[in-house]
């Protein structure tokens, strides 16, 4: 008898236990594969941008959205909440759907499973009526993403509101006949906005900043840009597989200067461009760090 109580004793517990695994089996290394294809997956709308800126634009708002669910599992995560593998796949199909449809693969949007959080969240609108391209040939639009490279260490510890910074573009960005809009190397003057030092008593240090000018072949041109992700360098080897072939000089140059790996550890990107530090410490932004920048408003170019 006491042999059976004590099966049935061991058989519960495992009933238990099992529903616990399966709820905190997501790993901190699982957020970082949904980051890692975050950052794929705006790299692919990047390119959609070029065949078609109003689906372009609708898969952007989706993207955003899939960001900040990526950034709810994280915070989740560090609170030791629990998080089940339906959640991270959700995110994660979201992600792949995006990708998909970015490159061509696929043509239908994404239908969350019954029950799940992002089934609540309401799509986002549908885009205005289709355009014939772009009215100003010169006119780089709205949510364009550049990925710049710092030429200069960031930190909330030691950075002053109305702080000037300097990065540089990466690859060449090209409108839809191959024609370079923005040469890489070209300069963005970056400007600290707020500033809020890690203490005892606010322990996560956390800095805004916002891009005003980009100088483009020696010619100083106005810009409203916030940063989407910081990333972290790896270098050429690592940057040279996510380049692909035929994407110009531009970017192999890029990758000589070195590449983007992922998502930067301890750091989450709040709206309006605001970096704010997961790990009790302050910000720290070392140089070459590449920032993901997007155009708050439209650029234009003068004719050429």
């Amino acid at each position: 008898m006491k042999l059976l109580r004590l099966l049935g004793a061991v058989i519960l517990a495992a009933g238990v236990a099992a529903p616990a695994r399966a709820q905190s089996s997501v790993t901190s290394a699982d957020i970082q594969r949904l980051q890692d294809v975050s950052y794929d997956a705006s790299r692919d709308v990047a390119q959609a941008r070029t065949r078609d800126a109003v689906q372009a634009s609708q898969l952007q708002a989706e993207l955003d959205d899939a960001r900040d669910e990526v950034i709810y599992l994280k915070v989740k995560l560090r609170r030791n909440e629990p998080i089940s593998r339906g959640e991270y796949n959700d995110v994660r199909d979201r992600l792949e759907n995006i990708r998909s449809r970015a490159r061509g693969d696929s043509a239908g949007g994404y239908t969350p499973p019954a029950g799940s959080r992002s089934e609540s969240i309401p799509p986002p609108p549908p885009p205005p009526a289709a355009t014939s391209g772009r009215q100003n040939p010169n006119e780089i639009p709205v949510g364009t993403e550049f990925d710049v490279r710092l030429q200069s260490a960031l930190s909330s510890k030691t950075a002053q509101v109305e702080d000037r910074f300097e990065a540089t573009t990466m690859v060449d960005l090209l409108d839809e006949r191959g024609r370079v809009l923005v040469p890489s190397g070209s300069v963005m003057r970056g400007v600290v906005s707020s500033v809020n030092k890690a203490t005892r008593t606010d322990r996560k240090g956390s800095l805004t900043v916002a891009f005003d000018r980009v100088t483009i072949n020696g010619r100083a041109h106005p810009i409203r840009a916030t940063v989407t992700q910081a990333l972290e360098s790896e270098g050429i080897k690592g940057e040279a597989g996510k380049i692909g072939i035929g994407a110009g000089a531009g970017a192999i140059l890029g990758a000589i200067l070195g590449g983007a790996k992922g998502a930067l550890a301890g750091i989450l990107i709040g709206g309006g461009g605001t970096i704010a530090a997961t790990e009790g410490k302050d910000v720290e932004l070392p140089v070459g760090t590449v920032l993901r920048v997007r155009l708050d408003s439209p650029l234009t170019l003068s004719a050429r």
